[in-house]
């Protein structure tokens, strides 16, 4: 839960989306086996850029 809690919290403060999308895609991502927070955060941005 600390994973997601740092991504989320990275992601909304990099990027000032509603921070319910982004808890929902990160533990999306966490719960396909992604676990580390920099991974998780790093994913997002991609994600949030395209």
């Amino acid at each position: 839960m600390d994973a997601q809690r740092i991504a989320v919290d990275a992601l909304v403060a990099l990027t000032d989306c509603d921070r319910d999308m982004v808890t929902t895609f990160i533990r999306r991502l966490y719960l396909s086996g992604v676990k580390d927070p920099k991974r998780l955060t790093f994913k997002g941005l991609q994600a949030l850029a395209r």
